[in-house]
């Protein structure tokens, strides 16, 4: 019986992230209002009613679909060791790790603007998130404490500081990405752009805070 069972979980487990990973694209694509159930069960090749059965309604699949976009870069984050670094190696290694993984998920950049352009009204449903942001703000703010007992950074720069200058970058190249090649003619998701700006963020950041 238990070897039944296990097998059970676990293609349940598979499906629900299935369903999750295409819902992600949908409503990256369309947002909340234009996406449509249908279409998520179609190229899942599943069922409205099976989706109904693992997240109970539209909103709830939604609210499941920001909750693990965010997760995803806050356990990149905590699986991140930078306890052996020098602090500006540590700073750098972290800020390049938040932009290799915006770079890698421009759905998860549409999904925060499309939350911002609603004023939060999804996120803020979701209080788990406040809990899952703290050991971010955490892990820079103790390479921040190392820097300062160093003597290598100033001290009137906090974690929120930090994380507030590498988020902006990072989303910006994302989130931008159409309108400033229009503009200046440079699209900042080319392959012959990345490591440059990979490099800018960690340079920026590095010198601002030993400066």
């Amino acid at each position: 019986m238990a070897s039944e069972v296990q097998p059970r979980v676990r293609d349940a487990e598979r499906t629900r992230a299935e369903l999750l990973e295409v819902a992600t694209q949908v409503f990256a694509e369309d947002g909340f209002s234009g996406a449509r159930v249908d279409e998520i069960a179609e190229r899942t090749r599943t069922t409205k009613r099976m989706l109904y059965y693992y997240f109970g309604s539209k909103e709830n699949l939604y609210l499941a679909v920001l909750e693990n976009a965010y997760l995803g870069i806050r356990e990149a984050e905590q699986r991140l060791d930078v306890g052996d670094l020098e602090p500006a190696d540590a700073v750098r290694r972290l800020a390049e790790l938040t932009f290799d993984h915006h770079r890698a998920h421009p759905a998860f950049i549409r999904l925060v603007s499309i939350e911002n352009i609603h004023r939060g009204g999804s996120i803020s449903q979701l209080d788990s998130l406040r809990r899952v942001a703290n050991p971010a703000v955490t892990l820079l703010e103790q390479i921040l404490e190392r820097g300062r007992e160093a003597g290598v950074f100033r001290h009137d720069v906090d974690a929120l500081d930090v994380h507030l200058v590498i988020s902006s970058y990072c989303v910006f190249q994302v989130a931008n990405r159409y309108t400033f090649k229009h503009l200046f003619g440079r699209d900042l998701q080319a392959a012959s752009q990345r490591e440059r700006l990979r490099a800018v963020i960690g340079d920026v950041v590095v010198a601002w805070l030993t400066a």
